[in-house]
């Protein structure tokens, strides 16, 4: 995780476009200055931080089956659960798959696990964009190269572009 670029993904370990699945892997750093807030003595992960990890596992999802032409943007969270306290240094496992798509929208459900102990779970709703120009799209392409995100080879630059 790299808290000071909202970077929360690490690595995605599986990621299934026909199936509609995703896994990703993402560890909790063990010093932060989100830390020294949330809480003085006993520092914790924020609830608002595992969202967010469920939201990019999925996200990332939603940009493959896009084929790197749009973006999901999060407009929605439903039913959000934190079961465990996540501490830093931990490392953290996530998995999502897509259950609606349609008019320009996708719901997908995500849990978030601990040495394979439930952690939190949420449905996350998002908003589809094209992707806004070419740049966008070659800075997203890097970051799924820095990520291992698989298949990402078949939307690099020979892919067809946005609105082409």
């Amino acid at each position: 995780m790299r808290f000071e670029y909202f970077q929360m993904i690490d690595r995605i370990v599986a990621l299934d476009v026909g199936e509609r699945t995703v896994r990703s892997v993402c560890g909790v750093p063990k010093e932060s200055t989100i830390f020294e807030g949330h809480f003085p003595g006993y520092a914790l992960m924020p609830g608002v931080l595992q969202i967010e990890c469920m939201a990019q596992t999925c996200g990332w999802l939603v940009i493959a089956i896009n084929r790197f032409a749009a973006m999901p943007f999060l407009i929605g969270v439903k039913d959000a659960k934190f079961r465990r306290p996540v501490l830093p240094g931990e490392e953290l496992e996530f998995e999502g798959k897509i259950i609606h798509e349609g008019s320009g929208f996708t719901v997908s459900e995500a849990k978030g696990r601990r040495a394979g102990k439930a952690i939190c779970e949420a449905q996350i709703t998002y908003r589809l964009m094209p992707v806004p120009n070419a740049q966008f799209r070659q800075a997203m392409l890097e970051i799924a190269e820095r990520i291992d995100v698989p298949g990402r080879e078949s939307f690099g630059e020979s892919s067809k572009e946005p609105g082409t």
